[in-house]
């Protein structure tokens, strides 16, 4: 299944249409507002305007299951991060990454890309999914990668046709 075929919405409730997005290459992190890693929002925010031209989106969505370092709620963690960060890329609803309420989207995510040792299980916040112009998870990277790590696996995703 391509992450492009399921549902999602964004920071308002609104749908948004992940098919739209086919053709480009995508990060996909679950994002918090009070964690260790919060200030990697301005390296995501970075890696979104150097290379959005060529292609690239950010989606990040806000998640609450690591001892609870974001309980605002989706429009409020977007204000945050708009007034803290800058972050101009597409901030989605907050959802579960784990468990039996983990967001379809997330499962999907962890099923083409487990992690350390073939787990499943997101470990922290800022887990990143860098996913592939044609849907598919090319990596995932833990909540410690920053820009540094992110850009040479960035730079070959999106040379690919």
């Amino acid at each position: 299944m391509s992450i492009h075929d399921h549902q999602c919405r964004t920071y308002s409730g609104e749908p948004f249409n992940l098919r739209a997005l086919r053709g480009q290459v995508l990060l996909i992190v679950n994002v918090a507002s009070q964690c260790g890693f919060t200030s990697q929002l301005r390296d995501l925010e970075h890696l979104y305007c150097r290379y959005r031209e060529r292609g690239f989106t950010v989606l990040g969505f806000p998640c609450n299951q690591f001892a609870h370092q974001s309980p605002e709620s989706a429009l409020e963690f977007c204000r945050f991060a708009e007034h803290e960060y800058g972050v101009s890329f597409p901030l989605m609803e907050k959802v579960k990454v784990n468990g039996p309420g983990a967001h379809p989207l997330f499962v999907e995510l962890k099923r083409q890309a487990p992690g350390v040792l073939g787990t499943a299980m997101i470990k922290w916040n800022f887990t990143k999914f860098l996913v592939g112009r044609d849907g598919r998870v090319i990596h995932r990277f833990s909540p410690r990668d920053g820009e540094a790590e992110l850009s040479e696996a960035l730079e070959k995703a999106l040379d690919e046709p």
